[in-house]
């Protein structure tokens, strides 16, 4: 029994070691056991049956400045990968952007660059600079494959280390419980909740840098976080529970301004974009 946890134990650490991956721009060593074209397509899967459940707004001018904003900031992440010679990090990503009319205040990103806004978060960005640091946000997660890092934590959690495509053979509910999880669409697996939390403040800090490189106004980010910590009605919207403290997000997102505002000398086009109002 002890040779067998050893060698379960040396599997999963071995599994890690050559898994072993960098975040962009922040360079944080990741763990991806998913080959990312697997992902995707589970992640397209799960986000057209989301869309055929849900209505999209039928407000056209809100989801042109939506999809507006998104693709300003998609064009300026690629802008920057172009600059610093990674453009092909980006290959495979299909963005897709829609608006869902929900008054939940909430946005989420998927593998391969498929985002939603819900309607109700559009009343606390106010403005499309508030936007972006969602935008941004949401961008980041894409990019930093936070998806197959929380997937992947899943899968050595709850299904001993197995790949993709043999855990959902194998146990195609435990997968489907942890890509749920994983990405915010179900119940949280509380083991995955500190990554969650570390994953966001990640977010937070390269979404910023993207939105300063499409364009968009960096002194945006802390005013829009403590506006989430209000809410509707003066109280902090649920979601907020398994994200970091909204105070010490807009202290820290204040103090990142200065290198943002860099990001953008460095790799923007020198062009700051209109804030136009929801």
């Amino acid at each position: 029994m002890n040779n067998t946890i050893k060698i379960i134990a040396f599997t999963l650490i071995t599994l890690i070691v050559v898994a072993c991956a960098s975040v962009p721009i922040t360079g944080r060593k990741q763990t991806k056991l998913i080959p990312d074209s697997e992902l995707s397509a589970m992640a397209l899967n799960q986000y057209t049956e989301f869309l055929n459940q849900n209505k999209l707004s039928p407000n056209t001018n809100h989801t042109a400045m939506v999809k507006e904003v998104g693709n300003n900031i998609r064009l300026a992440t690629e802008r920057y990968f172009k600059a610093i010679g990674q453009e092909k990090k980006l290959e495979g990503y299909q963005w897709e952007i829609n608006l869902v009319d929900d008054e939940t205040v909430n946005a989420w990103a998927m593998p391969g660059g498929k985002i939603v806004v819900y309607t109700g978060l559009l009343n606390i960005a106010q403005n499309t600079d508030g936007l972006a640091v969602v935008m941004g946000h949401e961008v980041a997660h894409a990019i930093a494959h936070h998806g197959n890092e929380r997937m992947s934590q899943g899968l050595l959690l709850n299904a001993g280390g197995a790949a993709l495509s043999e855990a959902i053979k194998t146990k195609p509910e435990v997968t489907q419980n942890i890509f749920m999880g994983a990405f915010g669409l179900g119940a949280q697996l509380g083991a995955m909740l500190p990554f969650s939390r570390l994953h966001e403040s990640e977010a937070d800090e390269i979404g910023l840098y993207l939105m300063a490189i499409a364009g968009y106004d960096p002194t945006e980010g802390t005013p829009f976080w403590e506006r989430m910590n209000s809410g509707a009605g003066g109280r902090p919207p649920e979601f907020l529970s398994t994200h970091p403290d909204p105070a010490k997000r807009s202290a820290k997102l204040k103090e990142l301004i200065p290198t943002a505002q860099e990001y953008a000398r460095k790799y923007g086009t020198g062009k700051k974009l209109p804030r136009k109002q929801f």
